[in-house]
């Protein structure tokens, strides 16, 4: 039986070892903290009952990974729930966009830019199940679709506000932005538009849904399904060198490229080291996490009805945002991602009462070492005055402490590096096999390697294909 070692238990270094392990390969994860999981962790961070995501949140490509789809993850207790609105994004005067999981009912409520929305994003919506076979593989391949590829190829190639400039209100100019601000820093470059597109889609294909009970729910059902299939896992094992390992016939890593350097040292061959070092980390997130007593009071109420919420006003607002922080400046009003997971799943309060948990981030520079918890709260009072007022307790993450909770956030990336049209094509460095380290039977895993970042694991079933490939299994 051939065995493997794979380091890191986020959801790509899970989902490679449980395609290892269903092709019989005797499989052993390793994962330097106490907890499995990377990013998808839940914890009760502020009031003792409230349950607040660490990092990954809302699941637009968990629930449409066709890797996930494959496992039957909910025999082992993964539950996605939708809220009523999707999307949220509240604009000054108490205006507001809202994204229902119904592409016609969100064109409806966009008016005269309804027909514009259903163009651009309704046509790749409807497609989507086919563009995801293509979208979460290697930019190298025969694709399977290739005049849909081709079409959602076009919309992408634009910058972010050229796409957005079809629309003619700020409410639609506004909701398109913000979701493409999910690429993290400048939205004017070419190929921003591909992040916002893919993920508008996949709102009204599948929603943005949250998993109950906490984002570690999907954590504890891959890890339920590797065990189901042999798979071993050990905590509290740091891994600093291959010499580190017990014998193997593969060697997956669900690390930054840098980190894979490192462990691989002299072994890495020389145009891979150049690559791996010279990739470029994009900027950071800045995590408050509040409780609050009751709910958010948004000026304007079907913002509380959304699972997600856009915090940043009109699209130039985030534009301006956006390059100010990939110039390493910090704006005053920043891009805020805000979430109402307890909307949609009241677990997440169930042990506090008359508490709810809320999440948010803000795009911060690479690295930042500033405080942006006023800055973020200030985003919130101005759409939803007398939030303050409501708020009873906050955790803070920065920079420094989303990098020390995982080290694959460097510089507080949780998108594991710059989305960079040469990025976005090619990560983490030009091949024809992204996921090979040009070591024989060791491979890259993690989110630095297509489709990239997001919860759907299919950077480690896609390079553990390649591994078994290699192996003749």
């Amino acid at each position: 039986m051939s065995r493997a070692v794979v380091v890191g238990s986020g959801p790509n270094g899970l989902a490679a070892a449980i395609t290892l392990a269903q092709r019989g390969v005797e499989v052993l994860v390793l994962e330097a903290s106490d907890r499995v999981g990377g990013g998808t962790l839940t914890s009760e961070v502020t009031v003792p009952g409230l349950l607040h995501d660490e990092c990954a949140a809302f699941h637009p490509t968990g629930v449409a990974s066709p890797f996930f789809q494959s496992l039957g993850l909910e025999e082992f207790g993964l539950r996605w729930i939708w809220p009523e609105v999707q999307l949220a994004h509240p604009l000054d005067g108490g205006r507001a966009a809202l994204m229902w999981r119904d592409v016609a009912r969100t064109a409806h409520g966009l008016g005269v830019d309804g027909p514009a929305w259903d163009r651009l994003i309704g046509r790749s919506a409807r497609n989507f199940d086919a563009l995801a076979q293509d979208v979460f593989r290697p930019i190298l391949h025969v694709p399977r679709h290739p005049f849909k590829l081709a079409h959602f190829g076009l919309n992408s190639l634009l910058p972010a506000p050229w796409a957005a400039k079809r629309f003619s209100t700020e409410e639609a100019r506004a909701l398109f932005t913000g979701v493409a601000a999910h690429k993290f820093g400048t939205l004017t470059g070419p190929l921003a538009s591909s992040v916002g597109v893919m993920l508008a889609a996949a709102a009204h294909a599948y929603g943005w849904p949250v998993a109950e009970g906490g984002t570690e729910s999907i954590t504890r059902a891959l890890v339920a399904k590797l065990e189901q299939l042999g798979g071993r896992i050990e905590t509290g094992v740091r891994v600093t060198s291959r010499a580190d390992l017990a014998a193997h016939d593969v060697l997956l890593l669900d690390t930054a490229p840098d980190a894979a350097a490192r462990i691989l040292g002299d072994e890495l061959p020389g145009r891979t080291r150049r690559a791996y070092r010279r990739y470029t980390f994009g900027p950071g997130a800045f995590k408050v996490d509040y409780a609050i007593e009751g709910d958010i009071p948004w000026q304007n109420p079907h913002v509380g009805k959304a699972g997600t919420v856009h915090v940043g006003g009109t699209m130039e607002e985030l534009v301006s945002a956006g390059a100010m922080v990939a110039r390493g400046e910090m704006p005053e009003r920043p891009f805020v991602l805000l979430g109402q997971q307890y909307v949609a799943d009241p677990t997440r309060s169930a042990g506090a009462s008359g508490l709810n948990p809320i999440y948010a981030y803000a795009h911060v520079p690479h690295a930042w070492p500033g405080d942006a918890t006023d800055a973020i709260t200030a985003q919130i009072e101005r759409f939803a005055p007398g939030f303050r007022e409501r708020i009873r307790q906050v955790h803070v993450r920065d920079t420094r402490g989303l990098e020390a909770h995982n080290a694959n956030y460097v510089g507080g990336d949780i998108a594991a590096g710059a989305n960079t049209a040469k990025q976005i094509v090619m990560r983490p460095r030009i091949s024809v096999d992204p996921y090979a380290t040009g070591i024989p039977g060791v491979y890259l895993c993690s989110s630095a390697t297509p489709p990239g970042a997001g919860v759907h694991g299919m950077g480690g079933h896609n390079a553990a294909n390649a591994a078994l490939t290699e192996l003749g299994a």
